[in-house]
Formats: C-alpha cells, sequence, structure tokens
C-alpha cells in the first residue's frame, strides 16, 4: 500500500470510531433522559408519572365600596325617614318624581293629629322638609346612579320593635304626638351614627363635606327629639330608653339612655357615635343574624350595592 493510501486509511478508521463513540453518547443521553422524565433516580424508572401539586386556594377578595354606593345606602335612609315625617304632618309621602321610576310600596303612615298650638307641629315641618331636602339633595348629586325608593313598612315594623323592645304588643308612632316623638327618637339617633360611619369610607372630598353638612343637620334634630322627650310623660321617655336599649343590642352599643343629666348621645369622649353599614343594617332589618338582606323597615330589602349585613 502507498504512502498515500496509508493515509487515507487512517483518515477512514478514525471517523468510525469518532461516529461510534458519539453515537453511544447521544443513547446515553436519551436514556436519562426518558429515566428522568419517568420520575426516576440513579438510572431506574419508577413506573408511575407525578403531577405537579395544585395551587394554594385563593382567599377570597371584598368588594371595595365606591362613594356612589355609600351615598345609595344614605339615601335609603333618608326615604325612610322623609316619608315618615311627611305621612305624620301632610299624610301622604314622596312625590313620584322624589321617589324614583321604580319606587316600592309603602306601608302604613297618616297624618297625626297636632295639637297647633304647641311646638310639635312646626317641629315635625322641619324635620319633614329637611330630610325630603335631604333626599333631592343625594338624588341630584348621584345623577342616574340614584337608586328609587325601596319598599317601606312601617305598620307591621312598629309593632315588632315595640315587642322586641319590651312595651308591646303594638305602637303606632301616628298615633298622637308623644308617639310621633318616640318613632322619631328610632330614627334620628340612627341617622348620626350611620352617618358618622358612612364617612370614614368616602373617598372624595367633596362627598365627604356633603355628608359631613347632612349629618349635622341629623345631629341638630337628634338633639331636638331628645331634649323634647325627656319633657314628656314618663312612658314616652321609658319607651325611648327602651328602644335605645334595643338598637344598642343589634347595633353594636353606640347607645346613652335619656335622663336629665343625659341628653346629648356621645361616648366618654363625647364624641358622637359611629356605626358600620352592618350595623345599621341589624336594626333597619330587625335582625341580627349574619347575612339578612331584608325584613323590618324594609320587607324586600334595601336598594343598591349595599344591602346585605355580611357579619
Amino acid at each position: 500500500m502507498s504512502t498515500f493510501e496509508e493515509i487515507l486509511e487512517r483518515r477512514r478508521v478514525s471517523r468510525r470510531r469518532f461516529l461510534n463513540v458519539a453515537g453511544a453518547g447521544a443513547g446515553a443521553a436519551a436514556v436519562m433522559t426518558l429515566a428522568e422524565g419517568c420520575g426516576g433516580s440513579g438510572g431506574q424508572s419508577s413506573g408511575t408519572t407525578t403531577n405537579p401539586p395544585p395551587p394554594p386556594p385563593t382567599t377570597p377578595v371584598t368588594p371595595t365600596l365606591t362613594d356612589t354606593d355609600v351615598l345609595n345606602f344614605a339615601l335609603n335612609l333618608e326615604y325612610l325617614t322623609a316619608e315618615f315625617y311627611l305621612r305624620a304632618v301632610t299624610g301622604s309621602g314622596l312625590s313620584s318624581d322624589d321617589a324614583g321610576s321604580s319606587a316600592g310600596a309603602v306601608t302604613g303612615g297618616t297624618q297625626v293629629p297636632f295639637d297647633p298650638s304647641t311646638a310639635f307641629l312646626p317641629l315635625a315641618k322641619e324635620l319633614a322638609n329637611d330630610d325630603q331636602g335631604h333626599v333631592r339633595y343625594l338624588r341630584k348629586m348621584l345623577g342616574t346612579a340614584a337608586i328609587s325608593r325601596p319598599a317601606i313598612d312601617f305598620t307591621n315594623t312598629f309593632n315588632a320593635v315595640a315587642v322586641a323592645a319590651g312595651f308591646g304588643p303594638t305602637f303606632n308612632p301616628f298615633a298622637d304626638a308623644n308617639s310621633f316623638v318616640v318613632g322619631a327618637f328610632l330614627f334620628e339617633d340612627l341617622a348620626v351614627t350611620a352617618y358618622h360611619g358612612a364617612a370614614l369610607s368616602l373617598t372624595s372630598k367633596a362627598n365627604l363635606a356633603a355628608v359631613a353638612g347632612i349629618l349635622g343637620t341629623e345631629a341638630y334634630h337628634a338633639g331636638e327629639i331628645r331634649s323634647l322627650l325627656i319633657q314628656l310623660d314618663v312612658p314616652s321617655i321609658t319607651y325611648a330608653n327602651q328602644i335605645s336599649v334595643w338598637r344598642g343590642k343589634l347595633g353594636g352599643g353606640a347607645e346613652t339612655t335619656l335622663s336629665g343629666s343625659a341628653v346629648v348621645a356621645a361616648d366618654t369622649n363625647s364624641i358622637g357615635y359611629s356605626r358600620t353599614t352592618d350595623q345599621v343594617l341589624h336594626i333597619m332589618y330587625l335582625s341580627a343574624s349574619a347575612g339578612v338582606k331584608s325584613g323590618g323597615f324594609f320587607p324586600s330589602g334595601m336598594n343598591g350595592t349595599i344591602k346585605t349585613a355580611a357579619s
């Protein structure tokens, strides 16, 4: 064999050796990959498939309330009190324009036989005018987002309050002037605490200023009613204080019972009380149950987003 042929032969032998080595390495790598894919270790397969662990459960996110939600919650309460005062003064309630296009029915409520020579009638007229004004003001603020008046029940609810508070079996706040003041007492202290609590949820300074203004007026109303009550007969004061205790049980306390030395409703720091929307709902629905969404003064529930007591 010539020298040139010897060189070619050596090259062919070298190339065969290289291919044999490379093929063996690739085969080994493939075997290792297959073994790893089957969950094996040390070159041995377990013969089973392992799925990845499930993701941890997610915690439900509580929706953030908007200013519109809070203002509509307040509008429900203003519908209630405006209907109460207007019916006591005039025998009829809000106009269709003020109540909204899909307003619920109102059960109960008649004109109170006020003695025109006393201060009761002017007070009742002022309360009716103010709360009707609050309805119109909130509806204007909310525009097309304003909810309509929900269904309201005065007759059955006040009877149920009388039983729950311990002076039942029935109570008609439209029967006479003194009874009217006791009925107003139920609403006015509650309104102050509701607006105080609502203010904590508002984000707009303009909305906060508006709610603060309404809160101020409601505080004046509550002061008038509480001052008048301590001058009335013993049954009226007793009924009011029994309502106060009942409200406290459903609404997280936040009560100062009436006496000659305790007219203002405030805590030990002389700060007006505050209630959460849940606490207000429990009082309005006459129920301490978590998840309650209707009953009492609102037999079909409030309208808007805030209508179910979460706790």
